[in-house]
């Protein structure tokens, strides 16, 4: 992401922070280009084991063109999706943490390449899009259910 896309979604992202530009310094400052940022405020994060983030993912964006964002941890082992703030709270599933009210999260620079750790997936385009909470739960269930073609045990 390059551009007026990356300032729009740095902007979005530290609108969140409590000194946006200290954020903005630490971006800049930190070598593996991190912050964290408070969860609750304009999203909440669900957080799946990898082996069932890639695949929801996979069917998520067979569903729709764009999800919201999604965050990677190193070698994969866990996706975090951006849904509406609030979620957290009222999420009921089991095997999926949440970062909601009260939590920070580790955020990469959405313009830059990732130095190893959390990288973007999917990142966010600045306009505040997130994913919707009934499409990622769909997608949840059809990833677990696994491939519905070439045979069985």
């Amino acid at each position: 992401m390059a551009g007026t896309g990356a300032k729009a979604a740095v902007e979005w992202l530290v609108s969140v922070a409590p000194d946006p530009e200290a954020c903005r310094g630490e971006w800049e400052r930190n070598p593996r280009g991190v912050v964290l940022l408070p969860a609750g405020r304009r999203w909440d994060v669900l957080i799946l084991p990898g082996e069932l983030g890639r695949p929801t993912l996979d069917v998520l964006t067979r569903l729709i063109d764009r999800p919201g964002p999604v965050l990677s941890d190193f070698g994969d082992a866990r996706m975090g999706f951006f849904v509406e703030p609030g979620t957290v709270s009222r999420w009921l599933g089991t095997g999926v943490r949440g970062a909601g009210q009260g939590t920070w999260i580790v955020v990469p620079h959405p313009g830059r390449a990732s130095n190893g750790g959390v990288r973007w997936l999917i990142p966010p385009d600045g306009s505040g899009t997130l994913t919707d909470t009934t499409l990622l739960e769909l997608a949840m269930h059809e990833a677990a259910a696994g491939p519905t073609e070439g045979g069985g045990d």
